[in-house]
């Protein structure tokens, strides 16, 4: 009858005598190339903060939009600045009509009737309306308000890609009137600026892109 043969001393201790070495046994495979699995891929950061010219987001949506011109920011902004102010033309018109048609006539006084101040009001107050719904709520859920949307061009985040929302496009309107009343470069900034943004743009963070 022959001895049985010891087991190996040197193999290490905390290792079942005759199992195979972990990550080289049948079935078993190297950790993160599995089966299903794809090698992990890391967003890359652009010259202007992360995502601009490369994938933003994650890193596998689209590429950053081009860059918005001069010229249809403006156009835009003409636009958004043209509904507001109708209804307060209406109610300021409605007013001045009123005072009119009392002059020359033996009224007592002339100023407005009642209703005509009323529509005054409820004109300036509809003007303040649109304007919050447009360049703050719209745009801030969106990205677009509405001369944006007619330009085919949007606001976004610097670094995600996404609209802002309502509490930063409120801010950006603001010292957008803000800076365009201390200085009118603000406006001309993005004439000249590598990333086309006004000082508003900038202290927001924001971009306009083409859709």
């Amino acid at each position: 009858m022959s001895t049985p043969t010891p087991p190996d001393d040197n193999r290490p201790q905390d290792q079942p005598y005759g199992d195979a070495q972990p990550g080289y046994g049948y079935g078993q495979q190297q950790p993160g190339y599995g089966y299903g699995q794809q090698p992990q891929h890391h967003p890359q950061q652009g010259p202007y903060g992360p995502g601009y010219g490369q994938p933003y987001g994650s890193g596998y949506g689209a590429p950053m939009p081009p860059l918005a011109d001069w010229g249809p920011r403006v156009a835009a902004s003409l636009i958004d600045s043209l509904i507001p102010l109708a209804p307060l033309l209406i109610g300021f018109g409605a007013l001045i009509a009123n005072v009119a048609a009392r002059e020359g006539n033996p009224y007592p006084d002339d100023n407005p009737q009642w209703w005509a101040t009323i529509l005054f009001l409820v004109g300036c107050v509809a003007s303040i309306a649109l304007g919050l719904w447009n360049r703050v709520f719209r745009q801030g859920k969106s990205g677009q308000s509405v001369g944006k949307s007619a330009l085919n061009i949007k606001l976004i985040d610097a670094v995600t890609g996404e609209p802002i929302g309502a509490g930063r496009s409120f801010l950006r309107d603001f010292l957008s009137g803000l800076f365009n009343n201390a200085c009118f470069l603000n406006l001309l900034w993005p004439l000249w600026d590598e990333q086309k943004q006004t000082w508003h743009d900038k202290v927001v963070n924001t971009y306009v892109v083409r859709t």
